[in-house]
């Protein structure tokens, strides 16, 4: 490991935690990747709408995966956000490129960004559990974002 620049946690918490953020970062990642994807190919009603906002949720989600990559440096590790490490380590699955129109990316977006919330919720309990509160705070707020952001996205979805 390297210097450990959080005082007040022992190394045992300090890999679990960098070891759980790094998994964190895969997600995220990916997740960025995702919305780029869809940035990229979506068309019909709607699209230039959702096409900026998609430019806007893409800048907030790589400040969280800078804020995650970071908290790992504070803890002595290395983020690892290599493509070949995100690609086997992400929960989410291969984003589908046989899609074209916007309420199919939006849809399909949208439970991506619920998925990785979902994950940095178990994330808070796991750092909460841990007593690293910071870390627990860090992926309080991450989802928070991603939750807006899921809302954004998924508001532009048809009613049923």
């Amino acid at each position: 490991m390297r210097e450990r620049y959080a005082s007040g946690i022992s190394d045992d918490t300090a890999k679990k935690m960098i070891d759980l953020l790094n998994a964190n970062l895969a997600n995220v990642i990916d997740l960025t990747l995702d919305g780029k994807q869809c940035h990229w190919n979506l068309q019909g009603t709607g699209f230039i709408g959702v096409h900026q906002l998609l430019d806007e949720t893409s800048d907030r989600i790589l400040e969280v995966s800078d804020t995650i990559a970071e908290r790992i440096v504070i803890l002595g590790g290395q983020p690892n956000g290599l493509a070949s490490r995100v690609v086997k380590e992400s929960i989410l699955d291969d984003y589908p490129t046989d899609i074209t129109e916007v309420d199919q990316h939006v849809r399909e977006l949208t439970n991506r960004y619920k998925k990785v919330a979902e994950a940095l919720r178990e994330a808070i309990a796991t750092a909460g559990d841990a007593g690293d509160e910071d870390t627990a705070d860090l992926f309080t707020e991450a989802s928070r974002i991603i939750d807006k952001d899921a809302w954004f996205i998924g508001a532009n979805a048809p009613k049923k």
